[in-house]
């Protein structure tokens, strides 16, 4: 009887906690801040303003140079979309040079939260992006998305709730991804058809994959040379939340690493621990094509998200398969007995590889016009490593990692 008492109690002076919160006061910065955007000067700092602000509309800055948007802090200045009426986008950048972004919050936008495109440096700094009632379909496609851009730089973000990407960089050149975190996301930090990118100091856990390195089809760009190193990717076993249809929308549950159809990726110095499924997987898009056969894309896709691609055969400057991929010196720990079955591979790996879950996945499908692939799995401790065999139906799947040890220098020079 005691305990029960001490326990409403404690429940009561918990209540009394949360009623002694101010109330959130909701204020609007909407037209004086878009007029700010389109008469900035270049070189001007646009300083935003302690508080939280309600928007409607989307926000653009378009055709400047070395601009400076500075919060008062990630916890201080708040930036919401939740009752947007026109736009897709929250903040939405476009032909600049040189623009930096520091220190707010933006959260809850229709399509993505802050979009830059076709700009030559930009720099994300402490911005936390979010979809405030966390992990839903509905989201947003991207917290961050810088699209078509060179020198990227974002350090010191957060990213959490998207749909498809929580930090995402496509089609760029010159990125440096550092000291993130991206959680409660299907695919928790992204590069796609993006080349010389460096991934680093990052934390990813809670999403469905916790890191993924792709390249794809019928689009403006390809991708290449990218490292990943000394990031932290733990835990990544949220169910996938992405439309269906939607590229990762195939990612399985549990996924810690998808280095997808690219190539010269060099990942090494990581820790991967208790992915549940599988700690790297390296997969061409044949495998991707196969897996979402027949699926059709939701009506109503809202941002930049990428749908499987059927034809991609017809994309005669696209190589569908991995090659040149150096995997080494990274940390496994997997507590989990078994992979997630929420997925066709979380299923297959769990009949092939029962108490022993694959710290290395390579889906096995061989490319006819080049047979020297180049994937290096060179590992210091004992790791379980698994070659699906997946154009064969598995039929010839092996544990053996022999094939695959051979000890290479970095990726990039």
């Amino acid at each position: 009887m005691k305990l029960f008492l001490l326990a409403i109690v404690a429940l009561i002076c918990m209540q009394c906690a949360n009623d002694s919160q101010p109330p959130i006061t909701w204020q609007t910065i909407e037209k004086s801040l878009q007029t700010q955007l389109i008469t900035a000067a270049d070189g001007d700092t646009i300083h935003l303003p302690e508080g939280h602000f309600m928007f409607t509309k989307s926000i653009t800055l378009d055709g400047k140079k070395n601009i400076l948007i500075k919060g008062k802090g990630l916890d201080k200045t708040i930036l919401s979309w939740k009752n947007q009426t026109e736009g897709a986008e929250g903040l939405h950048i476009s032909n600049g040079q040189n623009i930096v972004l520091e220190d707010f919050s933006i959260e809850d936008a229709k399509g993505d939260n802050l979009k830059v495109n076709d700009t030559q440096g930009i720099t994300f700094r402490r911005i936390r992006s979010a979809w405030a009632e966390g992990p839903k379909t509905e989201n947003g496609a991207y917290a961050l998305y810088p699209v078509l851009c060179t020198r990227v730089l974002i350090e010191e973000c957060i990213a959490m709730g998207s749909s498809d990407a929580g930090i995402y960089v496509g089609q760029s050149d010159s990125v440096i991804i550092r000291n993130n975190k991206a959680y409660w996301n299907v695919a928790g930090i992204e590069a796609e058809n993006s080349k010389w990118v460096e991934i680093y100091g990052n934390e990813a856990y809670e999403n469905t994959g916790g890191l993924l390195i792709f390249d794809l089809p019928e689009l403006t760009r390809y991708g290449h040379t990218a490292k990943a190193y000394k990031n932290n990717i733990h835990d990544n076993n949220h169910e996938n939340f992405a439309q269906k249809g939607n590229v990762v929308a195939s990612i399985p549950p549990g996924t810690g690493v998808m280095i997808l159809a690219t190539h010269n990726v060099d990942f090494y110095d990581n820790t991967l621990t208790d992915n549940r499924t599988v700690g790297v997987g390296i997969v061409s898009y044949e495998m991707v094509a196969a897996l979402n056969e027949g699926e059709q894309q939701q009506e109503g896709a809202i941002g930049g998200v990428q749908s499987v691609n059927n034809r991609f055969r017809e994309d005669s400057l696209y190589n569908p398969f991995p090659y040149q991929i150096n995997i080494h010196h990274n940390q496994f720990e997997n507590s989990h007995w078994f992979p997630t079955m929420q997925s066709d591979i979380g299923k297959l790996l769990l009949t092939k590889s029962f108490f022993d879950t694959p710290d290395v996945v390579y889906d096995g499908i061989e490319n006819p016009k080049q047979k020297e692939r180049n994937i290096c799995v060179s590992e210091n401790g004992e790791i379980t490593f698994m070659n699906l065999d997946a154009a064969n139906d598995f039929k010839a799947l092996s544990k053996d990692g022999a094939p695959f040890a051979c000890d290479k220098k970095a990726a990039l020079p």
